[in-house]
């Protein structure tokens, strides 16, 4: 599992589409007094806030260091918060002090996270696109299946156009979303919203200028 974000950089040793050493390479990334992709959460997920409550249990996957999982925590959330890197989950844990909120962050990664079924009313996934097809049906499955009855999944990634842009991301076909891919992963789900769309990103210095971005609300049902 790598962060809330990626990069694939010339020297980074890869398998196939993934990182040998994903907590290493994101471990050194994140060693820099700068929060690499900012401190403001990611737009989309900010965009719906209407849709949550106070006192929700939520989860961010993948959170790297730690500003969505703190901007959550703001809106009164009880938030847990995951990723590879030490060195992202200490700055994390950081933001969060700064913030005077309270987040339980763990360095954990995605093959090995125990996805407790029916435990969070959110999860958001923002720019996990480290996955390579094969990991992302299990993190895909795993998200779903720890989902409370009627909880909502909120997701943000970059589409196949976004090759042409080279304004962030895997920079990888495969690891890219389509909307007619997230549907038939979530067929499960009750889509609430998904889109294709570009827009201007200015999340750090990784996450700037014209992309090409994909965005969906979906909702488990709340029926047995």
């Amino acid at each position: 599992m790598i962060s809330s974000a990626m990069i694939f950089m010339k020297g980074d040793k890869m398998t196939g589409n993934r990182f040998e050493d994903a907590a290493r390479v994101w471990d050194e990334r994140y060693d820099t007094s700068e929060f690499v992709f900012g401190t403001e959460p990611n737009s989309y997920l900010a965009r719906h806030a209407p849709l949550l409550e106070a006192g929700q249990r939520a989860l961010l996957v993948a959170d790297g260091e730690g500003r969505n999982s703190v901007w959550l925590a703001r809106q009164g959330l009880l938030v847990d918060a995951f990723d590879i890197s030490s060195t992202g989950v200490a700055k994390a844990r950081r933001l969060a002090r700064d913030a005077r909120v309270s987040v339980n962050y763990q360095v954990a990664d995605c093959t090995t996270w125990s996805w407790s079924p029916d435990a969070y009313d959110v999860i958001a996934a923002i720019f996990i696109q480290f996955a390579d097809p094969a990991l992302r049906v299990r993190i895909f499955a795993g998200m779903t299946a720890a989902l409370k009855p009627g909880g909502l999944l909120i997701l943000q990634g970059y589409t196949p156009k976004q090759l042409k842009y080279n304004t962030g991301g895997p920079g990888v076909l495969d690891n890219l979303y389509t909307e007619q891919m997230l549907r038939a992963a979530f067929a499960s789900l009750e889509i609430l919203e998904l889109e294709e769309y570009e827009a201007e990103l200015g999340e750090g210095k990784r996450h700037a200028g014209l992309s090409a971005l994909v965005g969906m609300v979906a909702r488990k049902s709340a029926l047995p």
